[in-house]
């Protein structure tokens, strides 16, 4: 036997409900207790009296009458009446009636009654329940405590479009696939044993019927029970949400293109987050190519006629193996198919449904997906400011449902933000290799090879600055086989410390040739960035943020007869002089004020280098990483440098992988040179006596001079050039005269004295007695010039060696 507890909101309930009895004439024969409590009669009262003389009132007469007669018509009757308590005031009571029959033909009525609200109240809620399954746009499924399924309304029949009346018997989730109808199952019995009800829980529900279609719900279910406790199923509502999971899927994936792409300024990598944006959750499959010189970091050509680059392919399951254009391949396509026509004109285009032999049909011949079970495409022009950069392409394989228009507009608005990103980042690429080319044409390509330093420059370009820097090397070979050695570092990053490391940097050059000394060289180039300064305030070209024009810079000229080295420094980093057993220290020199403070002194000092030294230059990029303090870098340069005798890139490597870390935060110059010293044999000094025997003098101890050395072919122009250069210092100088000769690279011929006055070129008229012999010397050397000493001055030729 089954126990069933009566709902305590129903109003005509056994112990909730008054209940008489009438004969068929209208006596009262049977009364309720419960009638007598709502309606304060009692039973000796009212049985065996009609009941419209004890319970209507007369003015409620006639609608009693209409009830009585169609209840004997139909054989019941149900609707509300106003009776009349036993205290005088009227009572509005809802009556449900029926027929009694007895085995002798007589018939008696059954009238069970309730207060009229509470029975118009429970016929509210039951107008409420048929609503929710009948009319409700929202689902209701009702699931016994075996997992069974009771009732369905008929939304859910809409939605899986088999009829409400063929789901009772049937199992929870049968209709769902396999992985959906396990988590309908395990939802449904958690809710039945727990008791707690889920809101609003989102999961798929797809169809067996119909299993590439799709499908998103939002689920919530309560547990069933009677007012004793006993669970009777659990119902659950289902309102189909696909539509605004979709929606939600879109702004969530156009959220993650704002987050994802464009982080670096480079355009295959900012390409590369495209597609990995789109895979898996927008297509199966996605190739991006773009026009070759955007990515160059040119500007676009107006007609993508030929071929593209492919710089990103991505796939769920990964690219074909045998696909003939994988990533970083150009990409040639074919006259009319959907790439070349988005290529040309600009316009999206859509292929909902691709048959199985579209890839063999003209115009596609000879094109291939990434999957060639793809069905679906979409190809998306990659378009920014007015300029078609190049082309994506959506497949879909493994994703059942074809694209639609909601996807068409998703795919345009994520490739019109990457588009902007990727122009973006090419107008990068192109300011930094502008910026780039720039400073390698201002820089050295090479070093010259001279005899007097073996020389091993390494430049790093910072990795996270803005722009190039303005750090800068040079090796400048000087008269007498001197080197001039110069390491300078411009304020800044970009165009405007290129530019002006490049002026700094021809100036030096420019200085190097008057055969300046250090601190000379370092007092014009002070005046020049002074110079720079007032021009570019003058014309409000001030950069944000930075000093306006500003430089160190550290200059040394080392000789290779005397091993003297002579160095200045304006603001610059010590150098390190490593002698030959492996000492490495820093040179200590007076700290001249960097460039562009103008009106301080720098000073020069001298040193004397052993053969086999080093003497390394650097930036103080080198030295002040963020991750070291100066101390600890200067430290760690002197260890790398203790090997003097090992190759100098070997050098040059152990010092880089000692202090430059992966990504450098400024550029560094680094300079390391080894000294050489020129054999005594091939040099030669004389001092010449003052007086019309010079010259004479000059060209025996030249030629003699020569012959030791097997330079006999150039005896007579070397005597020549020995003859007046020593005839202008016995004309024009005081003091003694010295001629010295130097092989090298070249033969060297100079000639000092104690005048500062420099011979000069000119062309003499044909009435001139002189004013020829320096352009004799011009004509008979490569090069030739004047520099200054303290005691006087210098002149100087130099000769190839055409015979060696």
């Amino acid at each position: 036997m089954t126990v069933l507890s009566e709902s305590p909101d129903d109003p005509f309930a056994m112990h909730h409900a008054a209940s008489a009895v009438l004969d068929d004439r209208g006596t009262v024969v049977g009364w309720s207790r419960r009638a007598e409590e709502l309606l304060g009669h009692p039973e000796s009262a009212v049985i065996g009296r009609p009941a419209f003389e004890v319970l209507i009132d007369p003015d409620d007469l006639p609608a009693a009458k209409d009830a009585a007669a169609t209840c004997r018509r139909d054989g019941g009757w149900f609707g509300v009446l106003t009776v009349r308590h036993r205290s005088g005031r009227l009572v509005e009571m809802g009556f449900r009636a029926g027929a009694l029959l007895r085995g002798d033909h007589v018939r008696e009525w059954f009238l069970v009654g309730a207060p009229a609200a509470e029975v118009l109240e429970w016929q509210r809620d039951r107008a409420v329940l048929d609503g929710l399954f009948r009319r409700c746009p929202i689902g209701l499924v009702v699931h016994s405590p075996e997992m069974t399924i009771l009732r369905v309304n008929k939304a859910i029949e809409r939605f899986t479009g088999i009829p409400a009346v063929e789901f009772p018997g049937m199992p929870t989730g049968a209709l769902l696939v396999s992985e959906d109808a396990r988590r309908a199952v395990e939802r449904v019995r958690q809710v039945m044993e727990s008791g707690r009800s889920l809101v609003s829980t989102e999961q798929y529900a797809r169809l067996q019927r119909d299993p590439a279609r799709a499908r998103a719900a939002s689920v919530s279910a309560f547990r069933l029970q009677d007012p004793a406790g006993r669970v009777l199923g659990v119902a659950e509502t289902v309102e189909d949400i696909t539509e605004r999971h979709r929606a939600r899927l879109r702004l969530a994936l156009l959220d993650q293109v704002g987050a994802r792409i464009g982080s670096t300024l480079d355009v295959r990598q900012t390409a590369c987050e495209l597609a990995d944006v789109m895979v898996p959750h927008l297509a199966d499959h996605v190739t991006v190519d773009l026009s070759q010189p955007v990515t160059r970091g040119e500007e676009p050509v107006q007609s993508l006629a030929g071929p593209v680059a492919r710089v990103a392919v991505r796939g769920v399951v990964g690219q074909r193996p045998d696909l003939p254009h994988p990533e970083g391949e150009p990409v040639h396509f074919a006259p009319g198919t959907p790439q070349a026509r988005c290529l040309a004109d600009g316009r999206t285009l859509i292929e909902p449904v691709l048959s199985p032999d579209w890839f063999l049909a003209e115009p596609h011949r000879g094109e291939q997906a990434p999957d060639l079970s793809a069905h679906s495409l979409i190809v998306v022009a990659l378009a920014a400011r007015g300029q078609v950069l190049g082309v994506m392409s959506l497949w879909r394989s493994r994703h059942p449902e074809p694209f639609e228009a909601d996807d068409l507009t998703l795919a345009q608005e994520l490739a019109s933000r990457a588009a902007v990103s990727i122009d973006n980042a090419r107008r990068f690429t192109q300011q930094q290799q502008t910026a780039s080319t720039l400073q390698r044409t201002l820089l050295p390509r090479t070093v010259p090879h001279q005899p007097a330093l073996e020389v091993a420059p390494r430049y790093l370009p910072a990795s996270t600055a803005p722009g190039p820097g303005g750090d800068w090397f040079d090796v400048i070979p000087l008269s007498g086989a001197r080197v001039a050695l110069v390491v300078g570092d411009a304020v800044g990053h970009g165009l405007h410390a290129a530019a002006t490391m490049g002026r700094l940097r021809t100036a030096v050059h420019t200085l190097a040739t008057l055969d300046l000394e250090p601190d000379e060289v370092l007092s014009r180039l002070d005046d020049l960035v002074n110079l720079l300064a007032t021009e570019q305030e003058a014309s409000g070209e001030r950069p944000a943020g930075e000093q306006i024009v500003g430089a160190s810079c550290l200059y040394a000229v080392y000789d290779p007869v005397s091993r003297q080295c002579s160095v200045a420094r304006a603001g610059h980093p010590l150098p390190v002089v490593t002698t030959p057993d492996g000492q490495a220290d820093l040179l200590d020199l007076p700290p001249g004020p960097p460039l562009g403070l103008g009106g301080l002194p720098f000073e020069t000092r001298e040193i004397e280098l052993a053969e086999g030294s080093l003497l390394t230059l650097y930036t103080n990029g080198l030295i002040g990483e963020r991750h070291l303090d100066v101390d600890t870098g200067l430290r760690r340069l002197c260890a790398a440098l203790t090997h003097p005798a090992d190759p100098l890139e070997k050098t040059c490597q152990a010092v880089v992988g000692s202090l430059v870390p992966g990504q450098p935060a400024d550029d560094i110059a680094l300079l390391i040179a080894r000294t050489r010293v020129l054999p005594p044999q091939n040099v030669a000094s004389w001092e010449l006596p003052v007086g019309p025997t010079a010259p004479a003098q000059a060209r025996t101890l030249a030629t003699t001079q020569l012959t030791q050395w097997g330079l006999e072919h150039l005896a007579f122009a070397t005597e020549l050039i020995a003859s007046e250069l020593v005839t202008n210092a016995y004309r024009y100088a005081k003091g003694p005269v010295t001629l010295r000769l130097i092989r090298e690279r070249c033969l060297v011929c100079e000639v000092s004295d104690a005048s500062h006055t420099s011979p000069h070129l000119r062309r003499a008229r044909t009435t001139d007695e002189g004013g020829r012999g320096m352009f004799l010397v011009a004509q008979l050397t490569e090069r030739w010039g004047t520099r200054y000493t303290r005691e006087g001055k210098t002149v100087w030729t130099e000769q190839a060696l055409l015979g060696l």
